[in-house]
Formats: C-alpha cells, structure tokens, sequence
C-alpha cells in the first residue's frame, strides 16, 4: 500500500464526505463549522495524498471524479466499521446501541415509522436517520451502499441484493366521494380510463407499477396529470381533479373520513411487496442486524401494526 495513504486522517475523510453530500465547498463549510478555504485546504492535501483529483466543475457545478467515487465508497465503510464498533462495544455491555441509517421508498413511509417503534420498544438505545426516496433514487442508493439497509417493493434484478419480503402493499383506485363511478357497486379497471388519471413524478414505483399492470390489462387512460407525491395526489383527488391508483394505506384517514371512496374494481388490488433490502455481501452493522432479524422473526407483530393501514373496504 502507498504510504501516503496512512497519512489520510479521518478529518479529512469527513470533510471530503461532507463536500460530496452537499456538491458544494461552501455548504459543506458551513456544516463542517470551518471555513471555505480550509475545507479547499483540506481537499487538495487529500488529493496530493491519492494522487488524483476528486472534484471536476463544469457550468459551476460540482461532479465527483471516478477517484472520488472510490475513495467515497472506501471512507463510507471506515465509518460504518468504526460506527459498527461502537455498536460491538455496546452490546459487549450489554445493550444495543448505534444509529440505523434506513432509506424507505415513499409508499412505506407512513408504515415504517411504527415498524422502528416496535423494534426500538426491544432496543431502546437505537436511534434512526430515516431517508425517503422513489424508486430510481433506490436504486441509486442500493448502487452506492449509501444506507445499512432499504424498505422498497419492487426489487430490481440488474443488482445483486438480498432482499426479504415482509408484507403486502395493495394498490386500489380511489375517487372523490360525490364522484359518479363511487356509487357503482362493481367496476372494471376500463370503466376508469374515461376519467384523468392522477400519476406520481417519473422515477416513482407506484407509478411504474401501476402503468405495467393497466398495459397488461389494455386500460388506457387518455389523460394523466403528473404531481409530484402520494399526498398530492390525494388532494388532487379530493380536489376532484380526477382518479388515481395508490397504496390503500396512503389514503387511510381520507378513506376512512369519508373524503375518498375506495371503488370496486375486480382487478383490484395490485399487491405489490414491501421488501427489506441490501447489497449482497455488504457488511451489516449489529443494528442493522438487529432490525433484520426483527423483520424476520416479528411477522405477527408486523401484520398486526399493518392492520391500521389496511381493512378499509368499499364504503367505509
């Protein structure tokens, strides 16, 4: 090994990573409580050390060269085997303690918040940073190794991952309550193209989802109109704007409030799966371990929690 890497210091590697998350020198000063020349400062030594630079500007922005792809992946798992230490240390006490850094696709996010209270009820002295993304920006987190471990529902198969299915994600069509097809007693997924239907931005796997499945079954809606979240299309519905298909939890309070109708499409729901996932072969923290094994063995107590997000039937 060269050894003008053994003199790389671990402040250093903070401030690299702090310019990578950021993509600026100035707001990565500005976290880092330094100044923007010392963290210039601190970025060329680091370069003089590897040997190459990290860091190209094009149109005043700010692109990571291959080299700092490589020394970003390298100086991620430094923290996390020295954050995994704290862990081990932790639990040789006696107690599990650390941080669980879980990205979740945004269809889970308002279920994953009471999975993490179940688990902490076991683990107290874990903490969480809890990350929502759509399904593309998943995808790039898995490619990076950027968290301990990803919630989403459609795996991709182009990367090695370990992945284990947990619990349905059904899919329905709602519609405002005074919308003509909410008095129908039965639909089919045809009888919704005549109505706008409301889609999620692109890179969203609801969204993806839902187009793959009405192209299987020829529904083809005429006009679509794109927002940019699960909560603004349920406002958009409630808007009456037009239809949408969505996770049936997202839509829970409306649902049950009234303010939304669940129709009764025989093709519907879509079941999707939500899925705990990570790089195969990537080193787990006992935390991350932890909450894995939790998801595994816990499935009563994790069908139990989804029963608040699930059960609301056609006119309720």
């Amino acid at each position: 090994m060269r050894k003008s890497l053994m003199r790389i210091t671990f402040r250093q590697l903070q401030i690299f990573r702090a310019v990578c998350e950021s993509r600026s020198y100035s707001r990565a000063a500005e976290e880092m409580a330094l100044t923007q020349p010392a963290v210039s400062l601190q970025i060329r030594q680091l370069e003089e050390l590897i040997g190459q630079q990290l860091f190209d500007y094009v149109a005043k922005k700010l692109y990571l060269t291959p080299a700092a792809e490589t020394l970003l992946k390298t100086s991620e798992d430094i923290f996390g085997r020295l954050e995994s230490l704290d862990m081990q240390l932790s639990d040789l006490q006696g107690t599990l303690q650390g941080q669980l850094n879980l990205a979740v696709e945004s269809s889970a996010k308002y279920l994953v918040p009471h999975l993490f209270a179940a688990f902490r009820a076991q683990h107290p002295e874990v903490n969480l940073q809890l990350v929502v993304v759509n399904h593309a920006q998943a995808v790039r987190r898995l490619s990076q190794s950027r968290d301990d471990l990803l919630i989403m529902s459609q795996v991709p198969s182009e990367l090695a991952l370990d992945f284990f299915p947990f619990l349905n994600n059904p899919i329905v069509a709602v519609a405002p309550a005074d919308h003509p097809l909410s008095s129908q007693a039965t639909l089919q997924l045809q009888d919704l193209t005549r109505y706008p239907l409301l889609v999620r931005e692109p890179g969203s796997g609801t969204r993806k989802a839902c187009a793959e499945y009405c192209h299987q079954k020829r529904a083809h809606f005429a006009q679509t109109l794109e927002v940019g979240s699960t909560e603004s299309q349920v406002e958009a519905v409630i808007a009456g704007l037009g239809l949408a298909l969505l996770p049936r939890h997202a839509a829970r309070m409306e649902l049950a409030a009234g303010l939304l109708r669940e129709l009764p499409v025989q093709e519907l729901p879509l079941y999707r799966s939500w899925c705990v996932v990570h790089a195969r072969g990537k080193y787990l923290s006992p935390v991350a371990q932890a909450f894995l094994q939790f998801i595994r063995s816990e499935r009563a107590q994790i069908s139990a929690l989804s029963e608040r997000f699930a059960g609301l039937q056609f006119g309720s």
